[in-house]
């Protein structure tokens, strides 16, 4: 089956399209399934827009209220997660997963489905050590605290996560893994993004909870965005006993959809050749939504998660024969996942922009469905219980008070906040222009141990160059070949065509010339922030 993967899509879903039919006329066959590994962007209508957290003069329509309103179709089968500049409101709608568009699936919070055969997870939202803890409390409107707040990974979907057993295939994550960054081409790296020397030298560049996801998991493949740069990695887990084969799990993290950068991926993944044909939920990941119901939270409160020592009744959410064949049989041993998409939102109309459309806390019939047939918790209906009754939206700000003093005491069972980077990163601009955080300052070290094994760089090396596919570019998005850092000996490079050097490397695996309409940096001194021509909005808590 082949399979192409996207880093930061940033709502250009046209432009992904043409690339990815692009690469079917030129390659062995069609594309079978495109995987988004965040800040997709499923914005409909301008409050959708409100909701994502970027400067307001970075918030663009773009091309996703298409496939929404039915006026396009996702030619391929589109499944992604959610990042750290989407329309959270549109999201929160399906907490457990659910169809954006037709043939478009997001899968929630966290969530596992099955295609063809192949087991696909993945976690949305980036780690911050302050929220981690917290429940999901935060409903539309948002404040300026919980727009930032509401894609802020919650220690509740790590634990689900953690309850599986079964063999992972592929899993997304829009943050990376901390410590990924040593098993592959570090010194590359460093020379593409040196801003990134300090976290990777301390070990606090990444997300601790998808580092203790990776080692629980142990899929076969990993695919990450957010931090702008494709970079390949090969992780060697060490096997429980002798008894065991070690598994290993390729990382791959893809840059965003701009012209000549390495946002998107093709690859060739083994599948059952009898497996159906359509989406299907993972039996044993409804399983564990069905155990774990009863710890949903939908307040902002610190909050640990049952552990073996000796305070709680229970800590063993794992899916039992017994349970999963229950499942089976309130499914009546259907496991396709329903084509019952409904628009749920007026959808964006060019000839009639409504600036001050009014921003409603919905609820989405598919969670509705999907929670009424499964038997657990809608926490949206539960959020909106909660907000009539205590006002719950409003407490968010006393918390921040609260938490923000300086008492020293651990926000989260991590002791280190890796949301954002201490250096400053000039692929990115900050959601507050006027200040710098004191947050963001990291330097201590991680407390995560991950026993593995650690590539030589002979190794790192020749497994990033299994990656290095042909970057192919729609007519949309080609530029001429003088802006492709020079051919070593005058010679013109194709679009879509690798190459050669004089090292055997070839030209994808080279850093990349900015384009025209980004700031170079003498440039850049003219102007208060970094990089402001193109959107690659963060917040400065949450800068990649």
């Amino acid at each position: 089956m082949r399979v192409a993967v996207a880093g930061c899509c940033h709502g250009e879903l046209d432009k992904i399209y043409e690339t990815l039919a692009l690469a079917e006329k030129r390659g062995p066959g069609p594309i079978d399934l495109l995987l988004c590994c965040g800040d997709f962007q499923a914005v409909r209508n301008e409050a959708d827009l409100r909701c994502m957290a970027v400067p307001p003069k970075y918030r663009h329509m773009q091309t996703f209220y298409r496939y929404y309103s039915g006026e396009k179709k996702a030619p391929v089968l589109t499944i992604f997660i959610g990042g750290n500049h989407e329309a959270s409101n549109h999201l929160q709608e399906l907490p457990y997963g659910g169809w954006v568009a037709p043939n478009i699936y997001y899968l929630g919070l966290a969530g596992v489905v099955k295609y063809r055969g192949v087991r696909i997870g993945g976690i949305s939202g980036i780690f911050k050590s302050h929220d981690y803890r917290k429940g999901h409390f935060e409903c539309p409107p948002y404040n300026p605290a919980t727009i930032r707040s509401i894609y802020h990974v919650r220690n509740i979907e790590v634990y689900k996560l953690k309850q599986l057993k079964q063999p992972m295939d592929i899993f997304l994550s829009h943050d990376w893994p901390r410590s990924i960054y040593h098993y592959g081409d570090k010194k590359q790296l460093l020379k593409t993004k040196s801003f990134f020397r300090q976290e990777v030298e301390n070990n606090t560049l990444g997300s601790p909870a998808a580092s203790e996801l990776l080692e629980h998991l142990k899929p076969t493949y990993w695919f990450s965005a957010h931090l702008h740069v494709k970079f390949a990695a090969l992780m060697q887990h060490q096997a429980k006993d002798k008894e065991q084969t070690a598994k290993a799990t390729k990382f791959l993290a893809l840059d965003k959809c701009l012209p000549h950068r390495d946002f998107l991926q093709v690859i060739e993944i083994e599948h059952d050749p009898s497996a159906s044909e359509y989406l299907e939920y993972d039996i044993e990941w409804l399983t564990v939504l069905r155990a774990t119901d009863d710890l949903i939270n939908v307040t902002g409160r610190l909050w640990n998660m049952p552990e073996n020592n000796g305070l709680h009744t229970r800590w063993d959410y794992s899916a039992t024969e017994e349970a999963m064949n229950k499942v089976l049989e309130i499914l009546n041993h259907d496991l396709r996942v329903p084509c019952n998409f409904s628009i749920t939102a007026a959808c964006y109309d060019p000839s009639r922009p409504q600036t001050q459309m009014q921003l409603v806390h919905r609820i989405n019939p598919q969670t509705t469905e999907f929670c009424a047939q499964l038997g657990i918790t809608d926490i949206n209906v539960r959020l909106q219980k909660a907000k009539e009754e205590h006002h719950l939206c409003g407490e968010y700000e006393e918390q921040e008070d609260l938490e923000s003093n300086d008492s020293g005491e651990d926000r989260s069972e991590y002791n280190t906040d890796t949301s954002a980077l201490s250096s400053i990163n000039p692929d990115e601009i900050m959601l507050d222009e006027e200040e710098e955080d004191e947050d963001s300052i990291v330097s201590t070290h991680s407390d995560m141990n991950t026993p593995s094994v650690e590539p030589s760089s002979d190794q790192a090396s020749d497994f990033s160059a299994s990656f290095s596919d042909v970057r192919i570019l729609p007519g949309s998005m080609t530029v001429s070949s003088d802006d492709t850092l020079g051919s070593p000996d005058g010679r013109e490079g194709k679009p879509g065509e690798a190459l050669e050097l004089e090292d055997g490397k070839d030209l994808t695996e080279m850093p990349l010339k900015r384009l025209s309409d980004e700031h170079e940096p003498e440039q850049r001194k003219k102007i208060k922030r970094r990089n402001q021509a193109i959107y690659a909005a963060v917040d400065d808590d949450d800068a990649a």
